[in-house]
């Protein structure tokens, strides 16, 4: 059997997702049976059927969700409802919308992992840099005396 040609293809939408808190890592079945049931629950089953929801990918803080065109706004709210997979508690913050999945994996960032360290010059002093999740940065100034501990975020660490 011969695919269809494009012009006759349903188009379809992916959105991009961020799975909140970090650390979280569901399952890919866990986090669609999740949506399901939001979006049913805020839109009834023959919108949700329309809209044909799937998780494409699932992966440590990113989730990638496909449905038909036309209908990813209401999948997108319906995803801001979704507190529970599970027993855990997370959140899904939408993130980008796009036709192609690619496109939406060029989009995600890579995430550090808790507690990762690094050597820092700023000024004269050297400092032991630690990197969490959430940009959030520790520096830590070691001396003979003392230990001096500063607090940076990775938008400040870009500007020097």
């Amino acid at each position: 059997m011969r695919p269809r040609p494009p012009a006759m293809r349903q188009k379809r939408r992916y959105i991009l997702v961020r799975i909140l808190p970090a650390g979280t890592h569901p399952d890919s079945k866990q986090l669609y049976l999740a949506i399901h049931e939001a979006a049913t629950s805020l839109f009834g089953d023959a919108a949700i059927g329309l809209a044909a929801p799937a998780v494409v990918f699932c992966d440590g803080e990113y989730a990638v969700v496909r449905c038909l065109r036309g209908t990813e706004q209401d999948l997108a709210t319906a995803l801001a409802t979704v507190t529970f997979i599970g027993d855990r508690r997370i959140a899904l913050r939408t993130l980008a919308t796009s036709g192609t999945i690619s496109a939406m994996k060029r989009r995600m960032k890579p995430v550090c992992q808790t507690g990762e360290a690094s050597e820092i010059l700023l000024g004269e002093k050297y400092f032991t840099a630690y990197h969490y999740p959430c940009q959030k940065v520790d520096l830590i100034e070691k001396s003979n005396k003392h230990q001096k501990l500063l607090f940076f975020t990775e938008t400040d660490m870009e500007e020097r």
